[in-house]
This record gives structure tokens, C-alpha cells and sequence, in this order.
């Protein structure tokens, strides 16, 4: 595995558009204060030609365009990190013009971004074998004030912490409005993990993970190399982070059933799942634990919901590729990181 040189003080952070563009508000009113943020912390900032765009469906600009401004911010040397400046639809399309080859020859980079960018997280970590960051995109870091997801975050990044842990509360709506753009994240759920099959005792193995929307769409195409990954570090065994955008119930169980028929989880060490968009909705009986449970709860190994990943803020950060250990903290837990 391949892990990227660490941002330094002072370096330069690239912004790609693979997916949304920061193109209409409150997207543009968070961005320009993220850069303002950045510039303020030391940073230069390098905004690829797309990142204003809002010129196709789905995406900021024609897939053709996406694919080159990603791996041109990949190869370049001006930029020392990359993070893209929004999730969206239809990412998936530009994969056939990303230069994997080039970006897998090229020094190794940290990009972060979450969502439709699974679609780039996931194939750095299994065709380029280079660590990537399953985090917030460019905008959250205009909020006010900024989270402390947002700092773990640039921590990964900067390399000052590898270890992130669970927050106290979470956002089940949001409150930012045309009036306030930049509101900070409303924190009114408390967070109780779900924690099936875990003695508590800290486990440890190699991160592989994402948006399941985009990892059950990569599932089967000339992209998907997963069984190939897991086999080549099958003796650190794959923790498998997972959440869910757009799926219903019956998507998530269908998903998983996929994924697992398909030989994915042939070396899980245990799962991760964040909380879903249709958190608490059931369907014919069937809920978001037992959506899970159904399909992958007879592994035999830790089963971790309701976590802080992902879709329903604040998420922690995770560096996909990395080794880690997972331990219990509180009512939630710690994840260390390993650069190994």
C-alpha cells in the first residue's frame, strides 16, 4: 500500500469537481469560506478547471473533462493534496477518462471526498493501491464555527493524529438555510452505536469501504478488482466501512447480498456501517439493523451500526487502504490508524 506524503505547512491543496461542482448555493457561499480558511491556516490553494461548473447532468462538466481535471490534480506536482468540492450523481461516468495507470506510476497523493466520491477513494485504494481519505469535501470547512470531524480530518491529512473516535451527537436535519450558508452542523441526536457479535475487545485489520450506491454500482465492471485486493492482504483482513445515500432497506440487504455472493467479503475481519439517510424508516417489517443482519450477520464477525460515517453529519474521517485497530471508547469507539 502506498501512503501519500502528509500536507505541509504552507503547501498547496488541489480542488476537483468529479462529481457536483461548488457552482450553487449554499455550496458557493461554503466554499469561498473554506478557502478563506485555508488561506488563513497557511495554505495555497489550486482550483481545477471544473470546481465552478455546473455544465451536465449529474456532474459538474462533461464526463470526458472530469476524468482529466482528476488526473491531472493526481499527477501535477502545484498540488500536495487534493480534495474534491462535492458529492452528486453520476461520477461514475468519468471513470473511463481517469489515467489509473498514470495516477498509479505518479508519487502517491491524499485525495478526500465522500459520497459519489467513492467511486475515486475506492479505486485509488484497489487499482493504485494508494491510501485516500473517506471524508468531508471542500465545503464543510466553511462552516461556522468548524467541527471537530472537520480537524480530525485535516489531521489525517497533515499527519499530526492517525486516531479518530466517535462524537457525542449527530445532525438528523440540518438548519443551514439561503439566510445562514454557513450554520454549523445541528447536533440534537445523541449517538448509541449499535454493536452486534463484538466482545469489545479491539480488533484490528485493513480499511476498504464507502457509499455502498456507488460500491453495488462497481460491482461486476472492468473496475472492480476487489476480490483481487482483499486476497492480497488477506492476512490483515478487511474491515469493511460502509454507508448508505439513496438505498432503501431493501436496497441495503439486496446490496450486501450482492456484494457478498460476489466474493467481497470472502476475508472480512468485521463491519462498519454508518447511519443511513433512511435511518429508523421500515419497510414490510424489515429495518435498517435487520437490512444488515440479514445478509451479513451469519459471518460471524463484529457487526458496528449506526456510526459516525458517512451521509448524517459529523462523520469520522477514514483513510481507505490503511490498516487500523478499532477499540471501544465510551458509548462509541476509536479507530488507530496504521501507515503500513
Amino acid at each position: 500500500m502506498r501512503y501519500p506524503a502528509f500536507l505541509p505547512e504552507g503547501g498547496t491543496i488541489g480542488f476537483a469537481a468529479p462529481s457536483f461542482g461548488a457552482a450553487t448555493e449554499p455550496y458557493i457561499t461554503l466554499f469561498d469560506a473554506a478557502l478563506r480558511r485555508f488561506h488563513r491556516r497557511g495554505w495555497k490553494t489550486l482550483e481545477g478547471p471544473n470546481v465552478r461548473r455546473a455544465d451536465a447532468v449529474g456532474r459538474s462538466a462533461p464526463e470526458e473533462d472530469c476524468g482529466a481535471e482528476f488526473t491531472q490534480l493526481m499527477t501535477s506536482p502545484k498540488a500536495d493534496a487534493v480534495i474534491s468540492v462535492g458529492g452528486g450523481e453520476l461520477l461514475c461516468e468519468g471513470l473511463r477518462h481517469v489515467d489509473f495507470e498514470a495516477i498509479r506510476k505518479a508519487p502517491p497523493k491524499w485525495f478526500m471526498g465522500y459520497s459519489d466520491n467513492t467511486y475515486l477513494t475506492y479505486l485509488l485504494t484497489t487499482l493504485c493501491d494508494t491510501a485516500a481519505v473517506y471524508g468531508p469535501c471542500a465545503p464543510s470547512f466553511g462552516m461556522r464555527p468548524m467541527y471537530r470531524s472537520l480537524e480530525d480530518a485535516l489531521s489525517l491529512l497533515r499527519g499530526t493524529s492517525l486516531s479518530v473516535s466517535s462524537y457525542p451527537r449527530w445532525e438528523s436535519e440540518s438548519v443551514r438555510s439561503e439566510e445562514d450558508p454557513l450554520a454549523a452542523y445541528h447536533l440534537t441526536e445523541a449517538s448509541r452505536p449499535v454493536l452486534h457479535g463484538w466482545d469489545l475487545r479491539p480488533f484490528t485489520g485493513r480499511f476498504l469501504g464507502g457509499c455502498l450506491d456507488c460500491l453495488v454500482t462497481l460491482l461486476g465492471t472492468r473496475f472492480d478488482h476487489t476480490r483481487e485486493f482483499c486476497q492480497r492482504y488477506a492476512q490483515d483482513g478487511i474491515i469493511w466501512f460502509l454507508e448508505a445515500c439513496d438505498l432503501n432497506v431493501f436496497d441495503i440487504r439486496r446490496a450486501l447480498w450482492q456484494m457478498r455472493e460476489a466474493g467481497w467479503f470472502e476475508h472480512v475481519r468485521a463491519f462498519l456501517f454508518g447511519r443511513p439517510l433512511c435511518m429508523g424508516e421500515e419497510m414490510m417489517g424489515l429495518d435498517q439493523y435487520e437490512a444488515v443482519l440479514g445478509a451479513v450477520g451469519e459471518l460471524g464477525v463484529p457487526i458496528l451500526m449506526d456510526l459516525d460515517l458517512g451521509h448524517l453529519p459529523p462523520m469520522m474521517p477514514v483513510i481507505s487502504g490503511a490498516c487500523g485497530t478499532v477499540h471501544r471508547k465510551g458509548a462509541g469507539i476509536r479507530i488507530d490508524f496504521e501507515l503500513r
